[in-house]
C-alpha cells in the first residue's frame, strides 16, 4: 500500500469571528443578519481581496482566511478592525457587530477548496484570547513581520490554548498606530518616532583594524557570531546579519541607521588580531539620543574568543533589562568547537560562502571541509560543506551528489538539532529527490528556527516553483529578497514567476531591482556569469533588448561551458524573438541537464513564447 499524498502549504491563516453573536441575534435576528451581511460586503470580503487573500469558510459568525503573505495577513486584520470601529462610531454598544481575530503562520493540509492542520487550529485559538475588537497573533507572525508596519505588538506571554498540546506565545496587535494601507509589499521608513513591544538592536559589522585585509573574516565572524546569539533571545528583536551588513565599509550616523532599521540600539565595535592575541572594542548606543550606554575593550588570547563574546552578549542583555530563559542561557553558553583552529577556517568558510559565486563556493567548502578534519564533532562546519554543495548544484550544475547533502546534513543535525541552516540544505537535497512532504517540514523547521535565514525561503521558494506552487513560490522569492538585500538571484527569478501569475507590475519592479543588484554583483566579481546570465532575463523582462543581448553575450563568454548560462540565455532568446537559436540551446543542453533543470522548463514563463514552435516536442522529448 502507498500512502496517498497529503497536500500541504505554509501559509497566513485569518481567523475571525463576531463577539457575542448569539446575543444579538437573539435581540434582532434580521437586523443582525442584515448588518452582519453589509460589514462583509463593504467592509471584510473587499479587504481580504485586496490584500491577496482567500476566504476559505464561513461559519455563520465568523470566517476563516489564507493570505500567502503574512504581512498582507496582518495588515488586512488591522484594515478591517479599523474600519469597523468607524462603522460601529455611532451604534449604541449593545447593538454593535465587534470581531475578534487570530492569525498563525503554519503549515496546513490542503484538501479541495478547505484546510486544516494545527496551523489552523492554532489562529482559531488565538481569536478566541483576542479582545473584542482586537487581533492575537503567534509569535511566527510577530517574527516574520518584523517593523515593516506601523504597529505596536504587545507580548501576551505563553499562552495554553484550547487543545493545543504546547503553550502559545501570543502577541496582541495595538491599533493606535495607522497601518500603511495600500502598500501590500513595501518596507515603509516612518518619519516620526516608533514604538516596540521589545528592546529591538542592530549589530553594525565590527571595523577590522588589524592593518591586514586578510583578517576581515575574523572580525565579520565575531559580529556574526554576536548577533547569532542575541537572535536566540526570546526578549530582543535583532536586525538580520544580511540587512546590517548593508551598513559594511560605510560611514554611519548611528541615529540615522537607528531611524533607517527602526530599532532602538545600536552595537558598533573593532577588532585587532595580531599574533595569539585578539583585542575587541564595543560600545552600545541608544539609537535615538545617540548616547552611549556602556563601551569596553577586551585584550585576550585567542583561544578566549567564545568567553569573549559570551561576556559581551550578557553584558547587552543586562544593559537592557532582558530576562534570559534557562534554555536561553545554556545555548548561549555553549561553544560550537573546543578547536580554536576549526574555528579559524570555519570562519574563513562563512566569508567565502557570502560571496556566492563559483569559485568562493568550492574555496568555502574547502574551509570547512579543514575545520570538519580538525574536528569531526563540529556540526556548523557540517553545516556548511551543505551549504557550499546546495548551492554549487543549484546555480552552477556542479557534480555534487544529492545524497552526499543528505548525509552531510543529517550528521550537522544530529550533533546539533537545532541548526536552521542544516535543515534547509537537507530540505533542498529533498525535494530534489521529490519527497516533498519531508522536505516542506524541513523548510519550516528551518524558518522556525531561524526566520531571517535567507537560504531557507530562498531553498523553499525554488522547491516550490518546480511543484507549481508559484504563489508559495512568490511569496517565498519576495521574503528571501528582503532577508538579503545585496542578493539580485532571488528576484530576477521571481521575474518570471510574477509575469506567469499575471502581476505584470510587481515583474517589473522585481526587476528593475534586480538588475540594480546584479550590476553591483558584476562590479565586485567579474568573473561570475550568473549575475549577467539572470540580469539578461531580467532586462528582457523589461524590454531592453539591446542590453539585454550584451549580458547574454557576456555570461556565455565567462564561461561557454556552463550549462545554467546556455539555459538563461536560452531564455533570453525565447523572450526576445530568437526562437531557432533559444531550442538549439536547449537540445544542447538538456541531456546533461539535472532533474531540477528538467523541472525548470516545465514552469518557466520564459520559455512560453517556444512552446507552440514545431520543434519543441523535441525539447518535450528529453525532459523524459
Amino acid at each position: 500500500m502507498v500512502d496517498p499524498i497529503v497536500h500541504r502549504r505554509l501559509m497566513a491563516i485569518l481567523a475571525a469571528d463576531v463577539v457575542t453573536y448569539s446575543r444579538l441575534m437573539a435581540r434582532d435576528e434580521a437586523g443582525t443578519l442584515a448588518t452582519w451581511k453589509s460589514h462583509r460586503k463593504e467592509l471584510i470580503d473587499p479587504k481580504i481581496a485586496e490584500y491577496e487573500g482567500r476566504i476559505v469558510k464561513l461559519t455563520g459568525d465568523g470566517l476563516l482566511a489564507e493570505f500567502p503573505s503574512v504581512v498582507n495577513a496582518v495588515t488586512c486584520a488591522a484594515m478591517v478592525q479599523r474600519g469597523m470601529r468607524e462603522r460601529n462610531a455611532d451604534v449604541p454598544q449593545p447593538s454593535r457587530i465587534e470581531l475578534r481575530m487570530g492569525i498563525n503562520l503554519g503549515d496546513v493540509i490542503v484538501e479541495g477548496d478547505d484546510i486544516f492542520g494545527d496551523g489552523v487550529n492554532v489562529a482559531v485559538r488565538l481569536e478566541n484570547i483576542a479582545k473584542p475588537g482586537g487581533i492575537a497573533v503567534s509569535a511566527a507572525v510577530r517574527d516574520n513581520v518584523g517593523n515593516r508596519l506601523e504597529l505596536r505588538f504587545e507580548d501576551m506571554g505563553e499562552q495554553r490554548l484550547k487543545n493545543i498540546d504546547r503553550p502559545v506565545r501570543a502577541y496582541s496587535i495595538s491599533l493606535d498606530v495607522p497601518p500603511e494601507s495600500g502598500a501590500i509589499d513595501s518596507d515603509p521608513i516612518p518619519e516620526g518616532p516608533w514604538e516596540i513591544e521589545k528592546p529591538s538592536i542592530a549589530v553594525l559589522p565590527f571595523n577590522n583594524i588589524s592593518g591586514d585585509p586578510d583578517q576581515e573574516y575574523f572580525s565579520d565572524g565575531i559580529t556574526e557570531d554576536i548577533i547569532t546569539d542575541l537572535s536566540k533571545i526570546s526578549g530582543l528583536f535583532v536586525v538580520a546579519r544580511n540587512t546590517a551588513y548593508t551598513y559594511k565599509g560605510k560611514p554611519v550616523k548611528v541615529q540615522q541607521v537607528s531611524q533607517d532599521l527602526r530599532v532602538g540600539f545600536i552595537l558598533e565595535g573593532s577588532v585587532r588580531k595580531a599574533g595569539s592575541r585578539v583585542r575587541v572594542t564595543a560600545q552600545l548606543v541608544e539609537g535615538k539620543g545617540g548616547g552611549h550606554l556602556w563601551a569596553d575593550r577586551y585584550d585576550r588570547d585567542l583561544t578566549d574568543i567564545f568567553a569573549l563574546q559570551d561576556e559581551i552578549t550578557h553584558t547587552i542583555v543586562d544593559h537592557l533589562k532582558v530576562k534570559l530563559l534557562p534554555e536561553e542561557k545554556r545555548v548561549i553558553g555553549r561553544a560550537p568547537t573546543g578547536n580554536f583552529e576549526a574555528y579559524t577556517y570555519y570562519l574563513r568558510g562563512r566569508h567565502f560562502l557570502h560571496w556566492h559565486s563559483k569559485s568562493y563556493y568550492f574555496l568555502a567548502k574547502r574551509m570547512f571541509a579543514m575545520a570538519v578534519e580538525l574536528d569531526p564533532l563540529y556540526a556548523r562546519a557540517y553545516a556548511g560543506v551543505a551549504d557550499c554543495d546546495s548551492f554549487l548544484f543549484l546555480h552552477y550544475n556542479a557534480d555534487v551528489s544529492i545524497d552526499g547533502i543528505l548525509a552531510t546534513s543529517a550528521k550537522a543535525l544530529e550533533l546539533e538539532s537545532g541548526l536552521a541552516e542544516a535543515h534547509a540544505s537537507r530540505g533542498l537535497a529533498l525535494s530534489l529527490r521529490e519527497r516533498h512532504s519531508e522536505a516542506l517540514a524541513e523548510f519550516d523547521q528551518a524558518i522556525a528556527l531561524d526566520p531571517n535565514l535567507f537560504e531557507a525561503y530562498y531553498f523553499y521558494a525554488r522547491a516550490c516553483f518546480t511543484q507549481g506552487k508559484l504563489d508559495e513560490a512568490a511569496r517565498l522569492f519576495q521574503r528571501a529578497a528582503e532577508l538579503k538585500p545585496d542578493d539580485y538571484q532571488a528576484l530576477l527569478v521571481l521575474v518570471n514567476v510574477l509575469r506567469s501569475l499575471g502581476r505584470e507590475q510587481e515583474m517589473k519592479l522585481a526587476a528593475r531591482e534586480g538588475i540594480a543588484r546584479a550590476e553591483r554583483e558584476l562590479t565586485l566579481r567579474p568573473e561570475n556569469p550568473r549575475p549577467a546570465y539572470l540580469g539578461a532575463v531580467g532586462l528582457a523582462a523589461l524590454g531592453e533588448l539591446d542590453r539585454a543581448k550584451e549580458w547574454a553575450g557576456r555570461a556565455l563568454a565567462i564561461d561557454p561551458d556552463d550549462r545554467l548560462a546556455k539555459y538563461n540565455v536560452a531564455c533570453f532568446y525565447s523572450l526576445e524573438g530568437e526562437h531557432e537559436r533559444a531550442i538549439d540551446l536547449l537540445v544542447e543542453l538538456l541531456p546533461g541537464a539535472t532533474h531540477e533543470t528538467k523541472r525548470w522548463v516545465r514552469y518557466d514563463s520564459d520559455l512560453d513564447p517556444i512552446r507552440s514552435h514545431p520543434r519543441f516536442p523535441k525539447v518535450l522529448e528529453l525532459l523524459g
